[in-house]
């Protein structure tokens, strides 16, 4: 007799327990931002998504979102809507730190992107296209992934995702399963190609340095290097003319 039960629904109920789970939990944390760049000039108004951290309202954004501005406005679904200021912001990682004003917010947990595993369930949410609270789910579609920036430099470790993000979604959540933020929104590559700068020791330390002291200084080593054409007995050695001079 057919009692009319699907066996992948079973399954189905499952990764929507999952994904409604998340997104209840994280979607009060993830506010819309507006801020007003200066392009050719001429004001432009930019958006983007920012997740809050702790209570006291410190977020996380992409640098890129809040690129040349100093304060803006944040709204959250419930409809409040408070002044930020930029805290700090690190470029060659595309990370941001704001302060909103006021109090009381609900805030993200950060997770470990370093345990995630190719094929894992994640989660964003945004706000693309100005939509306030939207969710998308997806996979983990590879890690390690590298990510050209300003200046020729490169964020490393991005998590690639098949969740669909699109302008706005910058700066909002990438969760896993148990709501943790594993990564902030940073680019869209291509259709079911979104990329993630991950929440790890080394993003953690860069967040603290934003957080206390508005910036985050690198170490370098100091020396420069340039093209240079070897001498004969050299070039006759290597079998090549040029050389890279340090």
């Amino acid at each position: 007799m057919d009692d009319g039960f699907d066996p992948g629904d079973e399954a189905l109920d499952a990764y929507s327990t999952v994904v409604t789970s998340v997104a209840e939990r994280l979607i009060p944390a993830v506010a819309s931002l507006r801020v007003r760049q200066r392009v050719r000039g001429a004001g432009v108004q930019g958006a983007g998504s920012a997740v809050v951290i702790t209570p006291d309202g410190f977020a996380l954004t992409s640098a890129h979102v809040v690129s040349g501005v100093d304060c803006g406005s944040a709204s959250f679904v419930d409809g409040r809507a408070v002044p930020f200021d930029v805290v700090g912001r690190d470029q060659l990682s595309d990370l941001a730190v704001l302060l909103l004003q006021g109090g009381g917010f609900a805030s993200a947990e950060l997770g470990e992107a370093s345990r995630l595993r190719v094929g894992q369930l994640v989660v964003a949410i945004g706000n693309p296209m100005g939509f306030t609270g939207s969710v998308t789910a997806g996979v983990v579609s590879a890690l390690g992934r590298a990510l050209p920036v300003r200046a020729g430099r490169v964020v490393e470790n991005v998590v690639q995702t098949d969740a669909a993000l699109n302008p706005g979604n910058s700066g909002g959540a990438l969760a896993d399963g148990r709501a943790r933020v594993i990564g902030i929104n940073t680019a869209v590559a291509g259709v079911g190609l979104g990329l993630a700068v991950p929440i790890d020791d080394s993003t953690r330390s860069i967040m603290r340095a934003l957080m206390t002291a508005g910036r985050f200084e690198r170490a370098y080593i100091g020396i420069a290097g340039g093209g240079r054409p070897l001498p004969p007995r050299a070039a006759a050695a290597v079998g090549r003319d040029d050389g890279v001079e340090v």
